[in-house]
């Protein structure tokens, strides 16, 4: 469910920021203030999900890089890219369970949440569904959009985003979260420009308010 926000256009510009401010409360105040005082055009995505479903290959296919070739992230990979008239630099942080733990450290002023889903994984999406709704629960999140990527749709046997929307129970999420999921596959690419074009459009509507 995506909660709309109505800009009001005023006699000055002192007064436009104030109404804006009063419709971003609860939103990351101190963030939005500040990237509409430096207009950075930059957002900062968080890109998370269990091991081996397929985060990197994303990554390196929306970026049009090679992805015949693909080692574990152990650690974390940063990918700046231009995509639109934004600046993207994403974190992707590998899945394996143990470093999990660690993955509060990249939480700080993300804009956006990428949570990648392996469809095909039909044995481990109980414990898909338990991290993703650990992330939700922390604050430092509480106000990014969200993207579910129900990723490997060209393999048979992978649920639909609709089966992997219930597994989740998408809709029993705090109705204040912007989200959306998608269908995909990093193999083909299909799938991954809807995804992105929904995200860096909705961070835009809530963060640069006064483009």
């Amino acid at each position: 469910m995506t909660r709309k926000i109505r800009i009001v256009h005023c006699g000055s510009l002192y007064n436009c920021v104030c109404k804006v401010l009063v419709f971003c409360l609860g939103m990351g105040l101190l963030s939005i203030i500040r990237k509409i005082k430096k207009k950075e055009k930059e957002m900062r995505i968080l890109m998370v999900g269990l091991d081996n479903s397929g985060k990197t290959t994303i990554v390196l296919k929306i970026n049009g890089e090679d992805t015949s070739v693909i080692s574990p992230t152990l650690g974390f990979n940063i990918k700046t890219l231009t995509y639109q008239k934004y600046t993207l630099n994403i974190w992707d942080v590998g899945g394996q369970k143990t470093i999990r733990s660690y993955w509060r450290n990249y939480f700080e002023q993300t804009d956006g949440l990428v949570w990648v889903v392996d469809s095909s994984d039909l044995r481990r999406l109980d414990d898909c569904k338990m991290e993703l709704d650990n992330l939700l629960k922390e604050e430092r999140l509480s106000g990014a959009s969200l993207l579910i990527l129900a990723n490997k749709q060209d393999i048979k046997g992978a649920l639909a985003p609709e089966e992997i929307a219930k597994v989740l129970n998408l809709e029993a999420m705090d109705k204040s979260r912007h989200w959306m999921i998608v269908g995909c596959s990093a193999y083909t690419g299909e799938g991954l420009l809807e995804g992105f074009d929904w995200l860096v459009q909705d961070i835009a509507s809530r963060i640069y308010l006064l483009d």
